[in-house]
């Protein structure tokens, strides 16, 4: 006897689920590796409340020891019976940030509210024809050549287009804080690079603020306070992570799909 061979054949519509089903893996494939490593801290993570970045480290930069600006160390002069001391700018100590390594203290108060309402409303029509009743007498000759052809109505063309946008924008923010800053840097012209960043952990929960920017000394008052309104250049951002915030953000296959879907 011979060996029985069996085939196995599939129909269009099954053939069609297996290559969605295929192409549903090579996607599913794809996004974990695109995000296997935020995955894997995520899965460490669990069961343990988020960890706080170690002092004195900006969110962009991560060393593993504490690593603060400095001033350049300047030897003190006494002078006997003197009452001016080296780096002071008047006979009283000048309590406010002017070197780096200064920290100053900067009051956060925003509040603000933004209502936007525009609405676009375009239109245009046009219609062309054209026609050519006599020409030399080879009115006739089309006439006989292509017995449909109307030589008074040879074009008649006409289009319209008409384009309707609206949109609205509703915006409310309201953020009262304080928070200390360290001056970075001292610019040829005096002025102050400042950051700041505070950390606030409850329970699970890391509240996270940073600001940043450049500030006029004299704009410092006698109690070494600054508003957030008088630093230029200013970036400040206020969020958090840990459970709540996980929780509140798409999953990675559904920001895979809105990333890589056309439609």
């Amino acid at each position: 006897m011979s060996p029985t061979i069996s085939t196995f054949s599939l129909s269009a519509s099954q053939t069609i689920w297996l290559r969605r089903y295929l192409y549903l893996i090579l996607l599913i494939g794809l996004a974990s590796l695109l995000s296997g490593c935020g995955t894997t801290d995520k899965i460490s993570e669990i069961g343990k409340a988020p960890d706080l970045t170690p002092m004195g480290v900006t969110p962009k930069r991560l060393p593993q020891q504490v690593a603060l600006p400095m001033p350049a160390p300047e030897p003190e002069h006494r002078i006997s019976n003197s009452l001016w001391r080296t780096g002071s700018r008047a006979f009283f100590k000048d309590q406010r940030a002017n070197r780096v390594g200064d920290i100053l203290t900067v009051a956060i108060n925003i509040t603000d509210q933004a209502q936007l309402a525009n609405e676009t409303v375009r239109k245009r029509v046009s219609s062309e024809a054209a026609g050519l009743p006599n020409f030399l007498g080879y009115e006739n000759v089309i006439k006989h050549i292509a017995p449909s052809v109307d030589p008074t109505n040879l074009i008649n063309a006409n289009s319209t287009t008409s384009t309707d946008g609206t949109g609205t924008v509703k915006r409310q923010e309201s953020i009262t804080m304080t928070v200390a800053a360290i001056v970075t840097q001292v610019l040829p012209n005096g002025n102050l690079v400042i950051e700041g960043h505070q950390e606030v952990r409850v329970n699970f929960e890391v509240r996270d603020l940073y600001i940043g920017g450049v500030v006029n000394p004299a704009d410092i008052s006698n109690t070494n306070q600054i508003s957030h309104t008088q630093i230029a250049e200013a970036r400040l951002s206020y969020g958090g992570r840990g459970q709540l915030t996980d929780v509140q953000q798409p999953g990675y296959g559904q920001q895979f799909w809105d990333m890589v879907f056309p439609f």
